[in-house]
């Protein structure tokens, strides 16, 4: 995972930066590898997951950011599409892996549904960019012990990292299922 987002970015920075749960890898692989949903926070970050690798395992993602239902229930509750995407995904899809590399209101409302709804997804990947709640967010990430996680600590990320990631779990999962051929 470190390799993949040091070649998307040329930034040694995550060397430092770049921060893991324990077994975070090998909990993500193997979700992977059981075809479990993949819930991102931006239309770019799913268009940009491999679908051939994905089908290989019977994974499917989605991002429900853009749904005219989220964008109605948002503008009626008076909260972002983020919050509506989020609850509705781990409704629909619970076990899925969460790739929030945008919004950190995507991940703030993750990290809610964990600890006061016992959500329990396979993996959260937290790497939302910016200067608004962006670290903040990855923090209270990082002090999860519920679910197994992967974050970017500082303001730095974005939804290329969040695709880099996913592909570098897909690399792994592949990798295992050729050891065990």
């Amino acid at each position: 995972v470190l390799k993949r987002v040091i070649h998307t970015t040329a930034d040694f920075d995550f060397v430092r930066n770049l921060l893991f749960s324990p077994n975070a890898v090998r909990l993500g692989r193997e979700a992977l590898r059981r075809g479990v949903t993949v819930v991102t926070d931006t239309a770019m970050a799913a268009a940009g997951i491999g679908k051939p690798a994905a089908a290989r395992w019977g994974v499917s993602v989605v991002c429900r950011m853009a749904d005219p239902d989220v964008r109605d229930e948002a503008l009626r509750r008076g909260v972002t599409r983020a919050v509506v995407s989020m609850e509705r995904a781990v409704a629909e899809t619970p076990d899925a892996i969460f790739a929030i590399g945008n919004a950190p209101t995507a991940l703030l409302e993750v990290i809610r549904l964990i600890r006061e709804e016992g959500a329990r997804p396979a993996l959260v990947i937290g790497m939302p960019v910016g200067f608004v709640s962006a670290a903040e967010s990855k923090e209270e990430l990082m002090g999860i012990n519920e679910v197994p996680w992967i974050a970017i600590k500082g303001r730095k990320g974005g939804s290329t990292l969040v695709v880099a990631a996913i592909h570098a779990l897909l690399a792994v999962a592949e990798a295992a299922h050729k050891r065990a051929a």
